[in-house]
């Protein structure tokens, strides 16, 4: 399976540790969906804009604590979406984002300076 993460689990972020085992297949330009800033992590809804991703295969068991993590908060939906390197669970945000900023550029790791 995989998964596309656009977020603190990205290389170099600080939930990666989550992805030591996992395959990484590429990068993406998600088209057709916005970026927001929630404080330490992002929320990624359908939109207008692009949010940059990075995609992987992943085991099950790696699947259950992302779903143990994201399940923490409730704030998340999985969703299975189409990617360049086959079809991808992607959590996305389902609570209001009003008053959240917006990531312009649609890059977590570049969003300083990058909202409105």
């Amino acid at each position: 399976m995989r998964i596309i993460v656009y977020g603190s689990l990205r290389r170099k972020q600080g939930n990666s540790h989550w992805m030591t085992n996992a395959q990484w297949l590429g990068d993406h330009e998600l088209e057709g969906y916005a970026l927001y800033n929630l404080g330490h992590y992002p929320a990624a809804v359908p939109g207008e804009g692009k949010v940059y991703c990075e995609v992987y295969r992943i085991t099950s068991s790696i699947m259950a604590e992302l779903d143990e993590l994201k399940s923490n908060t409730k704030d998340y939906k999985r969703e299975l979406i189409s990617t360049p390197y086959g079809s991808a669970w992607i959590y996305v945000y389902i609570r209001s984002l009003e008053g959240v900023p917006r990531i312009e550029g649609g890059d977590w790791v570049k969003r300083a300076g990058d909202m409105k």
